[in-house]
Order: C-alpha cells, then structure tokens, then sequence
C-alpha cells in the first residue's frame, strides 16, 4: 500500500513533480488573500499546500530548523563536534554545550528557539487556513475537507516544535481577525490541547493511502504517529498510547527483521525502495531540493578539511550491547596509559556496524585510518583547532551517511530522510504504557524492537523497565533528533549534562608497524553545564520588544 513520502524529483526555480505527474507544478502560488485566484481551482490550491511539504526536512537532522547548534546530540553524551570555533556544525554546540557555567536568554533563544521562523510558518498555514474558507467556495467540502486536514497536520506538527522549546507560547489559529501585536501566552496544556486537536482532525479526515497522482502526501498514519509523539512530550499518555495503536493497526507499516547490517542500513531508505517501516519521510533529488549531510559527517578520509563535523563517542558506542546480549567489559579501553587489546567491536550488535564507523571498519571499499597520522586521522580536542575531518574519538557517523555518495565535491546529497519510523511508534507506546501502569505492553514493545535485531529481552517492572525503554530510544532512535529532547521532558539533562561526570570521551590510537595501542582520552577537558532553566528556551527578544503582553519567562529574568 502506498504510504507517507513527499518525493520531489526536480525543483528548478520553485518547480516541483511528485510521483505520478508527468508535468513540472509551480511551486510558487500566491499566498496573499488578496489574490483570489489560487482558490479557483483544486490543482492551485494543492499547489499552495505543497509548500508546507519541505517543513518536513527544514526540521531534520539534514535541515537547518532544529537548532544553530547543527545536530542535538552534540549536546548530549553520545556526538562529539571537534571544533571550538563559532558556526552551525562547528563550534556552536560545545559553547552550547560548556556555557562557561551560565547562558543568557539571548544565546539560549538564538541557538535552540527557533521561535521568528516557526511563528512565520505558522502564520503560512493559518492564511492557508483562512482563505480557504474565505475564497474557497468552488471546492466541494470533501476536497475542503482534504486539504485543511493537511494544513491542520502542519499546524500541529509546527506548534509541537515550538512547545517542545518554550512550554507557554502564543496559540494563533486561522482566525487572522482576531491577530493582535499584543497577544499573552498560553499555557503550555492549551497548545498542546492545540496540537492533539489539529492532529485528530488530520487523522480523522486524512487517507490511509493515496492514488497514484497524489502519491506523497501526508496520510492518516501520519497523524497519528506525529501525535504518538507529541503527546509524549504533554504527558498525555491515553492519547500518546491510543494513536501509536491507531497507527499498527491500519496494518501498513512493519517492523521487518534485519539479520544483516545491509537491512538495516535500509530502513532509512525511502518505501519505494520497499522499506515499509517508514511512515513519514522527504525524499531528496540531484536537482533539488538537497542537502549536504554528507559532505559535513563522511569520514575525514572521504573530504579532508570539511567531512567528521562530529562525531560518535565512546559513551555512545559503550551503549551498544553483544549481539549475543549484555555488555562487554570495557574496562581495559579505559586506561589512559593504553592497551594492545582489541576493542571488542566485531562481538557488538547490528545496530552499531550500521550506525557507527571504527578504525579498522570498512567503508567505501576501504578500511577506517582513525589512528594518529591515519587516512581519517584523529586530533586531540581544543589543542588542535581545526579539525579538518579528523575524529576526536576515532569514531565517525555511520548512521545517515550515504555510503554510495562518493563525488561529494561536486554532487550534493539525496538520501531520504525518515522522519517517523515504526520503531519509535513501538517505543513511543512502550513509555506511554508504562506510565500507564501497562507494563506487559511496554515489555512486548521493547522485545518487538530488540527482537528485530536479534537481542534477547527479559521483561522487566518499575525503573528497571523504564531505563530500558530508555536505552533502546537512546540506541535505536541515535541520531535521529530525540536524545536531547528526550532528555529535556525527562528532566534528566540537568543531572546527566551537568557538573563532575558529564564529560565525554574517546579513543586516541597509535600506530606503530601493526600494532596499535589505545588510550582512553577526554574529548571535552571542561565539565558541561545545564541550568535547570534550560528547561525552558527563553522568548526572543523581538517577541519582547513587540508585544507588550508578554514578559520574559520567570527563570530568565
């Protein structure tokens, strides 16, 4: 069956085809409600919605609306960037990260709120909103219908960013009317009352599938899977758990084995490839739209002075288990005077072959140098200030990185971006179940994803079982944009990227003939902070300064 993908095969000067046309669209309809001709005709109006599509991307690891700071995980235990200097997958996120013991609402709001542009894209949608019931009489209501369920998922997938950040924030809808430069906050129940209402009503009124022409578009799925997570994040757990089952059972999606890393690699391919684990996904061409994940995380042997912008670290890679179960004993790689033994990397699971890249692994039909003076090369952090695709950890990123991507100098990147895969539908209801006090549920969901990989699980009940649901988010889900958010509603991030102990580490090897010697290295020298404030991303000083009924929030002023 066909799901959830927005496929743009060309876009050339604001041009784009999906799959199934056989003509280019124009990718620039009016919005200005003053122009009453985009609402003539259904093909116009479907114009005008295709613009909401990139949003998808624009909040992805290969966009650049999550963050200044490039990926998140930089802040977190598990991605080390190895530069000091200021920039976007550079510098930004171990300033972020250290905060040289406090950070003020201005760094915090440029570098994490993204709050002007999702209030821009809001606005976009709710004019969307608005003129559809203002200027849309020559449509029929199921077509009305269609396409204010689709806007509504934008909205709601939109609002859910934004309160992610800031918890209170201003709720607008389509009633234009009513704007006003001095609107108060909502709390944050009210928005996310907001998003859950939006995101039913897409599910409600939006297709399991679409025909051929439309193939595409956001789907009943969809909805429900974006509204599994976001009501995560509000603590609603009914209506998380209800909306992940909504999604299984529509029947569409799978979870499908994957014995061999190759299958694995696999699941973050589009579904016309035949990965039916995907259930929302952007897909990328030649001709645009682009990205240029690879040439920023390739190995540094790949593109010298550009690629290993950041890397995994040893925390990281301890987080992965034996492919038999239960965990090696690394306590030997953890000397800093160095040992002969080879790390045990060959033993450990599926997912770490397919997610992470070791000296020795290969890659491109080559072997990783990630030694001192090797083809990839290693540098000791902040001693050496530009990087250059050198690894800080001897680590890089396997997971994202197109493999098959090779002229990086002068082609850009196109692998899909899955923006919602059943593994974390699965793991979405598992914590939704367990705060449910439904813990055969959220076993059953743990072993479902272990099981696709081939680890053994032992059910488990109370906080045994919850750091499990945690550790498999922390691993299945890496680097795909959870870990640091996940952390932030778990209120965890001010224990765990705080203070004595919050400082990540790596691998520094010496070659020397054919032996190597590994010591156990500090990748930040300086312990990282997060103030409890974090918690919440301060408004931006436009906002303050442009609607005199809001006030900064409390913890930052």
């Amino acid at each position: 069956m066909m799901k959830t993908r927005i496929t743009i095969i060309a876009i050339l000067i604001g041009v784009f085809v999906l799959p199934g046309c056989n003509k280019f669209l124009d990718m620039t309809p009016t919005d200005k409600l003053s122009d009453k001709t985009v609402w003539k005709s259904k093909e116009s109006v479907e114009l005008y919605v295709n613009g909401f599509y990139p949003y998808i991307s624009i909040y992805s690891p290969f966009g650049d609306g999550e963050s200044q700071v490039g990926l998140t995980e930089g802040l977190t235990e598990t991605l080390k960037y190895g530069s000091m200097t200021p920039g976007t997958h550079v510098g930004f996120a171990n300033i972020v990260a250290y905060a040289n013991g406090g950070i003020t609402a201005p760094t915090a709001s440029f570098h994490l709120g993204m709050w002007d542009n999702l209030y821009t894209r809001i606005r976009r949608v709710n004019e969307f909103l608005y003129g559809l019931e203002k200027y849309g009489t020559a449509l029929d209501e199921a077509t009305k219908t269609r396409f204010r369920a689709e806007a509504r998922f934008f909205r709601g997938f939109l609002y859910f960013q934004l309160i992610k950040r800031s918890g209170d924030v201003i709720l607008y809808d389509e009633d234009l009317l009513s704007i006003s430069k001095t609107k108060a906050l909502s709390t944050e129940a009210e928005g996310w009352s907001m998003v859950e209402e939006d995101l039913n009503y897409a599910a409600k009124n939006l297709p399991k599938s679409w025909i051929a022409s439309s193939f595409g578009r956001v789907t009943k799925g969809a909805a429900f899977a974006m509204q599994s997570r976001a009501m995560l994040y509000a603590k609603k757990w009914q209506v998380a758990k209800d909306a992940a089952d909504s999604v299984i059972n529509l029947g569409i999606y799978d979870l499908p084995k994957t014995t061999t890393v190759t299958q694995y690699r696999n699941l973050f391919k589009s579904y016309s490839t035949g990965n039916k684990e995907s259930v929302l996904e952007f897909n990328y061409a030649v001709s645009g739209p682009s990205h240029g994940f690879d040439k920023l995380f390739t190995p540094g042997g790949d593109y010298a002075g550009v690629g290993g912008r950041a890397v995994p670290t040893q925390e990281m890679v301890e987080a992965y288990e034996l492919a038999t179960g239960g965990y090696p004993d690394w306590s030997a790689w953890h000397s800093a005077t160095g040992t002969t033994a080879t790390p045990p990397y060959s033993q450990l699971e599926i997912r770490f072959h397919a997610s992470i890249l070791y000296n020795g692994a290969t890659w491109k039909g080559r072997q990783i140098e990630s030694y001192v003076g090797g083809k990839d090369g290693w540098i000791s952090f902040k001693d050496d200030p530009n990087p250059e695709g050198r690894t800080t950890t001897s680590y890089y990123m396997k997971k994202l990185v197109d493999e098959n991507h090779t002229d990086l100098a002068s082609q850009p990147s196109t692998q899909t971006w899955v923006a919602i895969r059943m593994a974390e539908v699965y793991l979405n209801r598992a914590e939704a179940a367990f705060m449910l006090n439904d813990p055969a549920t959220a076993n059953a969901d743990v072993r479902k994803v272990r099981d696709r990989v081939g680890l053994p699980y032992q059910d488990k009940g109370g906080a045994d079982l919850m750091a499990a649901i945690r550790n498999e988010r922390k691993v299945e889900l890496a680097y795909e944009g959870h870990l640091y958010w996940d952390m932030r509603r778990w209120r965890l991030a001010h224990i765990n990227y705080n203070g004595p102990g919050s400082r990540v580490h790596g691998l520094k090897i010496i070659k020397e003939g054919a032996v190597l010697t590994y010591s156990y290295v500090d990748c930040d020298k300086q312990d990282r902070s997060f103030p409890e404030k974090m918690y919440r991303i301060p408004l931006p000083e436009s906002e303050l300064m442009n609607n005199t009924a809001v006030q900064q929030y409390p913890e930052w002023r």
